[in-house]
């Protein structure tokens, strides 16, 4: 990844402001390894790589593009219409009721020690969605929160504990700001943060499974009297038989602990990058929020393939756009935050990342991030009430503003 290491002369213009730090700019050395649109671009049409449109769509989710990440990742998978007659979306609608998806998994999760949620790597909203179960959770007991995603590189107690914080060693994945922040609420709440990826490099299919798993029987067996969720990345969720693995990770785990864990997919109906090519299903149920369908018995659809399965699928809606960005980032306590650039004296386009006071911004992960193409564009960002330190960088030149969210 490309750094940018920037040497200027500090220079403080003051603006009016409604506390000390506000509107103020300053010009700074900043470095990052978050790449511009451009960057990806390049690295992407100089690549030969049959995997290369999932590693630029990795690259865009990690710098919260999710609209770029979804095209890049149809390039990879392929993508195709489907459609249901209207005699069968009828079927469908007539058959199944559609429930709010948190209410819905807060409640089933009452009956078991562990609830099991999946994402797709490449989309930020599978993490925005899972952030906004936590506090349901937790009060239900829900104390632990396995990550896949965590790195051994960083230390744990340290963000549990100390800094409170993830940093961007604290995992690739955990890079997206949507991810950082799925940590940050996590340990704001209470929640204790583990990993349990393999520390083997090697390992991978079958093997990677069960150490997935024993890893996490571990820290329940320390554990027995309290509650995890785990959240990991699309088909480890799953139960059964898996048709590569024999089994994945969630029916290893239930398999050496005894526990029959609430296991969740949010990635198999997810929305493609064109309406259009959607599955049939989702389509045919055009969902208003989150949600899980229940059949005539008030039994949960479940994800099947083969005889690999899941309790719950959960449908998202189609997402809206406000000002080219995701209305979702602006949903459980954040606010859709308008930074001004028209008076930003520097070569576009730049990315703008915003951090909270406090937290080192050459380490830290952003709280939001977007790049924008003029200074006429709109930038907006989705932050909650407080004081941050919004960055402007262009690659070669970088300030620093100070701003306030009431």
């Amino acid at each position: 990844m490309k750094s940018h290491l920037l040497i200027l002369t500090v220079v403080s213009i003051l603006f009016p402001s409604c506390n000390d730090q506000e509107g103020r700019i300053r010009k700074i050395d900043f470095k990052t390894e978050y790449k511009f649109n451009s960057e990806i671009e390049n690295e992407l049409n100089k690549s030969s790589e049959p995997w290369k449109h999932q590693v630029s769509a990795s690259d865009y989710a990690t710098k919260g593009d999710y609209t770029n990440a979804l095209k890049q990742w149809d390039l990879a998978m392929g993508a195709r219409e489907r459609n249901f007659s209207q005699s069968q979306i009828d079927s469908i609608n007539d058959k199944y009721r559609k429930v709010n998806a948190i209410d819905f998994i807060v409640e089933q999760s009452k009956q078991t020690q562990v609830v099991i949620i999946n994402e797709a790597h490449h989309n930020s909203h599978h993490r925005v969605f899972t952030k906004s179960l936590l506090r349901k959770l937790f009060d239900q007991g829900y104390s632990n929160l396995g990550l896949e995603a965590l790195s051994y590189k960083d230390n744990l107690d340290s963000l549990n504990h100390i800094r409170k914080y993830p940093i961007q060693k604290t995992g690739y994945y955990i890079k997206d700001p949507q991810f950082g922040n799925l940590v940050r609420e996590a340990i704001e709440i209470g929640y204790t943060i583990f990993p349990y990826e393999t520390a083997n490099s090697e390992a991978d299919g079958k093997p990677r499974e069960i150490d997935q798993a024993r890893n996490i029987q571990e820290v329940i067996n320390s554990k027995p009297n309290e509650k995890f969720l785990i959240h990991c990345g699309f088909d480890h969720v799953l139960e059964g038989t898996h048709n590569s693995w024999e089994k994945a990770m969630a029916a290893r785990l239930a398999e050496y602990t005894g526990i029959d864990p609430l296991t969740i997919n949010q990635v198999a109906y997810s929305e493609k990058s064109v309406p259009k090519y959607n599955d049939p299903l989702l389509k045919a149920l055009a969902v208003k929020e989150p949600s899980v369908i229940l059949d005539q018995n008030n039994k949960p659809y479940r994800y099947e393939r083969g005889e690999a399965y899941t309790d719950i699928a959960v449908f998202h809606p189609k997402t809206q756009y406000i000002n080219n960005r995701p209305s979702w980032l602006f949903e459980n306590e954040n606010q859709n935050v308008t930074i001004a650039l028209k008076d930003v004296e520097m070569k576009f386009p730049v990315m703008v990342l915003a951090f909270k006071n406090g937290e080192d911004i050459n380490n830290a992960v952003p709280i939001d991030i977007t790049e924008i193409e003029s200074k006429t564009d709109t930038c907006t960002l989705g932050l909650k009430k407080g004081d941050y330190s919004i960055v402007i960088t262009n690659g070669t030149e970088s300030i620093q503003i100070g701003k306030q969210v009431n």
